[in-house]
């Protein structure tokens, strides 16, 4: 059949157009009918959309009656709609109110009766637009063309089959939350204002993606967040320019400062609550429709050894557990290449007891100990591969069993020093100890050049890896943000909550290096000192005055009596 192109009208101007929820199309097809007008003509409408779409076997087209006298056609995609919904659309167009049953509508009103008085649906709305409106049938919307009509209607009734919201696999907590993101979008935001009920809470949609239109959302807290900032990450993300954005990932690579750094510049996260907090700090979140990931700009190197225990925990165990994270951290980064200083070019600074054991090791091994170490550690990186990539019912079984015979068979056979099999199995457990993923993954890349450094010039070059990587840190920004605050440069509030947690009581500021424009997140009467004074332990009244108030003062026969008391 010969195509038809649908005749020009020109568009007018409005103040505000139900296209604007759609995007400029970025498909080279659909732009070509950028500014067209939907034909009135309902048969060349068909046929326009036969042309270009009849090739996909799941789109559905169903001829009907409107009020049993205009011609109609339904256009929706099978697999996005279930049965359910598009006999509802069908219903609500066949079918007309009871107070019009015995009138007949004319054309000139029919649109606002079928929009005002007739679909029940919430998401309904007339485009105009040939483009738009393919837009929004790519998308998984459904439309209805009706003969004479200029516009047609658009009826958002996508249903996709997606995951329960479930714990998330990648920081579980064994106090906190137990759900996560899922990959839906829509389901997303609403874990977010769930937890976030307040106007303040704002969300800007973007499509990235020449095919693919991906939908991206910026999340921030207005009144908190830094103006500048939302606008630079949302300037950086409408930038992009690329055929298609699978994840967040994606996302992440375009907009990060430094590209060839190995340290994240951006943290990602499946936690809702770990969102929610870093927006009342300050910072932005992206959700990226199809991700489960969210990114939360800016960034600094201390959010990475940070988990939702250290806060929902109390401040003394979540210090103790953040100290042990940064020991363990720096335990992965430093001693490999350390051992390999000491023994290959200071072995007088280890006790004699030691060394002798350490000799009497090395015995018939016919590697230096950076070979020795650089082995180990590239048969462990390759192990971890492996297991993380195999099914999860043997990926365990291989870990243990690779470690057990690999870690032996290699003493055994003389490549390598039992001590160095255990030093990189301290290592090993050490780099898992880090929260973040691909954090750890920067500390397992620098570690190869530190033993190598080590391995050549001694404790001088471990030294001079260790300046060279400190000084890399300090260069690195995160959205203008310094990486090392806020210890470097120095931000009292802060430092509170850093390589130890002060107690929430004692950190009335939020963190001054993301700038918010409201620093103030707890009350300056909240005072958490008891003004209790000493009495019997054995004195089994209830009662207490707390901030010199009369907050959680028991009554004396437990509320039957209108006098309460005093602890004196």
């Amino acid at each position: 059949m010969k195509h038809r192109k649908p005749r020009l009208i020109k568009k007018k101007k409005t103040k505000q157009n139900n296209e604007d929820q759609f995007q400029t199309p970025t498909d080279q097809t659909i732009a070509k009918f950028k500014n067209q007008k939907v034909n009135p003509d309902i048969q060349q409408s068909i046929e326009f959309l036969q042309n270009l779409l009849g090739d996909n076997d799941d789109m559905v087209m169903r001829r009907f009656h409107v009020f049993g006298k205009h011609d109609a056609v339904l256009f929706y995609f099978e697999y996005f709609n279930n049965k359910e919904d598009v006999q509802d659309i069908l219903k609500s167009f066949m079918y007309p109110p009871l107070h019009l049953e015995k009138e007949k509508v004319s054309k000139i009103y029919l649109k606002e009766v079928l929009l005002n008085e007739t679909l029940f649906h919430a998401d309904a709305k007339l485009i105009g637009d040939i483009s738009t409106l393919l837009q929004a049938l790519m998308e998984g919307n459904s439309i209805v063309l009706i003969d004479g009509l200029n516009e047609a209607f658009v009826i958002g009734a996508r249903n996709v089959d997606k995951r329960s919201v479930d714990n998330p696999d990648t920081e579980r907590a064994i106090r906190g939350p137990r759900e996560g993101f899922i990959e839906p979008i829509s389901s997303n935001i609403a874990l977010l204002r769930y937890r976030l009920q307040t106007t303040d809470f704002c969300i800007n949609t973007m499509k990235v993606g020449r095919v693919t239109n991906t939908k991206v959302a910026l999340c921030y807290v207005k009144g908190i967040a830094d103006p500048g900032l939302v606008q630079e990450v949302k300037d950086r993300v409408t930038s992009i320019d690329i055929d298609t954005i699978q994840d967040s990932g994606y996302i992440e690579q375009f907009i990060e400062d430094s590209h060839l750094s190995p340290f994240p510049q951006i943290q990602n996260t499946e936690r809702p609550d770990k969102a929610v907090s870093a927006m009342l700090e300050g910072k932005v979140v992206l959700l990226v429709d199809g991700s489960p990931f969210a990114l939360i700009a800016p960034a600094v190197f201390a959010q990475f050894f940070q988990t939702i225990e250290d806060y929902t925990e109390r401040f003394m165990m979540g210090s103790l557990l953040r100290l042990l994270r940064v020991l363990a951290l720096s335990f992965a980064l430093f001693f490999p290449s350390f051992y390999v200083a000491i023994i290959a070019f200071n072995p007088e600074l280890i006790p004699t007891d030691f060394a002798i054991a350490v000799a009497s090791g090395r015995a018939g091994v016919p590697f230096p100990t950076v070979i020795e170490v650089l082995f180990m550690e590239i048969a462990m990186e390759v192990l971890r591969e492996a297991t993380v990539r195999l099914p999860q019912q043997v990926g365990g079984a291989l870990s243990i069993v690779g470690v057990l015979v690999i870690g032996q068979a290699a003493v055994e056979a003389g490549f390598v020093n039992p001590i160095t099999v255990v030093v990189i199995a301290l290592t090993t457990i050490g780099s898992f100890a880090t929260p973040a993923y691909n954090a750890a993954i920067a500390l397992r890349m620098l570690r190869f050049p530190l033993v190598i450094l080590s391995g050549i010039f001694g404790l001088i070059g471990l030294m001079f890896g260790f300046i060279l990587v400190m000084n890399h840190i300090l260069s690195l920004k995160s959205f203008g943000v310094p990486y090392l605050t806020p210890i470097v440069p120095g931000d009292f509030q802060g430092m509170k909550d850093t390589i130890i947690r002060m107690p929430l009581w004692k950190m009335p500021k939020r963190p001054g290096q993301f700038h918010p424009k409201n620093q103030d997140r707890l009350g300056k009467n909240e005072d958490m000192e008891f003004n209790q004074e000493q009495s019997n332990p054995l004195d089994l009244q209830a009662g207490y005055k707390r901030w010199d108030k009369t907050n959680g003062v028991s009554k004396k026969d437990n509320g039957h009596s209108n006098s309460d008391y005093h602890r004196k």
